[in-house]
C-alpha cells in the first residue's frame, strides 16, 4: 500500500520538525542565537488520469484528473534572523548590534567569519577577542594601563588611561551586512560563514544608512519565544501521531485482505 510509504515520509518530516524545535529550546539562553524553522514541500505526484485531455467521447475535456501525492520532504531549515532583545550586562567588553550587521571574526583557518554575539574579552596581548579567543576585525589593542574602555554607537573604541584626562582612541569597529542573511552557513559557536547564497559582505560603520548601532555593555538575547516553541512542539507531536495512525490503519486493511485470501 502506498499509504504506508506516504505516512512514513510524514513521520520523518515531523521527526525533523521536533529536532529543529528541540535545538531552538536548547539554545533559548544562547547569546544572539537565531531560531530555526523547518520548511517542507510535497513530493512528486503519480498521475492516473490526466486533466485537460478529451474524454472518451472525444468532445469535452476532463476538468479534473487523478493525481496521487507521494508524501512530503524537507526543503530547508530556515534561520530566522530577527532581532533579539537587548540585555544590559554592565561588562565593558560586551557589545550588541541594534539593527542589521555582523561582527567580523578571524576564524581558525585565517578566514573571516561572522557573529552577532558581542560577548567579547581581551587576550594576553590586549586584543579584543571572542570567548573562544578569535580576534575581532579590525583588530583593537587595549593598552595595559587602561582602566576601562568605552564604545559609542558608531563603533569608535576609546580607553580611559590612568593619568590622562582625555580618553585615548583605540580604533574603529566595522560591521558587515549581507543581501541574504539566511544564506549564511551556521558553524556552531555563534559563528557563520559566507556562502554563494548569502552574497558577498558589505562592510560599513555602525549607524551608517542600512547598518545597526553598537550598544555598549549590552548583549543580544536569543530570539527564541518559549510559548511559540511549545505550541509548535505540540502541533508536531500530534501530526506525528496522526501519521502513525495512518500506518496502523493501512496495516489493518492489508491484514484484512490477506486474511480474506487465506
Amino acid at each position: 500500500m502506498k499509504a504506508l510509504a506516504i505516512a512514513a515520509t510524514g513521520m520523518n518530516a515531523q521527526q525533523l520538525n521536533v529536532e529543529v524545535i528541540a535545538n531552538n529550546i536548547a539554545n533559548i539562553n544562547t547569546t544572539a542565537f537565531k531560531r530555526s524553522r523547518a520548511e517542507f514541500t510535497d513530493l512528486l505526484y503519480q498521475t492516473q488520469r490526466m486533466q485537460g485531455v478529451p474524454n472518451q467521447g472525444g468532445q469535452e475535456v476532463i476538468p479534473e484528473g487523478v493525481r496521487l501525492g507521494l508524501g512530503v520532504r524537507a526543503a530547508a531549515i530556515r534561520n530566522l534572523h530577527m532581532q533579539g532583545g537587548l540585555t544590559m550586562t554592565g561588562n565593558e567588553f560586551d557589545m550588541a548590534i541594534d539593527g542589521r550587521g555582523w561582527f567580523q571574526i578571524d576564524g581558525p583557518n585565517g578566514e573571516t567569519l561572522y557573529t552577532r554575539s558581542g560577548a567579547l574579552n581581551k587576550n594576553q596581548d590586549g586584543q579584543i577577542v571572542t570567548l573562544d579567543g578569535y580576534t575581532v576585525q579590525p583588530a583593537i589593542l587595549v593598552p595595559d594601563d587602561a582602566i576601562g574602555i568605552t564604545v559609542n554607537e558608531s563603533g569608535e573604541v576609546f580607553a580611559r588611561v590612568d593619568g590622562q584626562v582625555a580618553p585615548q582612541a583605540l580604533g574603529q569597529l566595522t560591521i558587515a551586512n549581507f543581501a541574504n542573511d539566511v544564506g549564511l552557513e551556521p558553524l556552531g559557536g555563534n559563528l557563520y560563514r559566507e556562502t554563494l547564497a548569502s552574497g558577498a559582505p558589505v562592510v560599513g560603520v555602525p549607524t551608517d544608512p542600512g547598518f545597526g548601532k553598537i550598544r555598549h555593555k549590552y548583549l543580544e538575547a536569543s530570539n527564541v519565544d518559549p510559548v511559540t516553541e511549545i505550541t509548535e512542539l505540540i502541533s508536531a507531536q500530534r501530526a506525528y501521531e496522526m501519521n502513525s495512525k495512518v500506518i496502523q490503519a493501512a496495516d489493518s486493511m492489508a491484514g484484512t485482505i490477506s486474511t480474506g485470501i487465506r
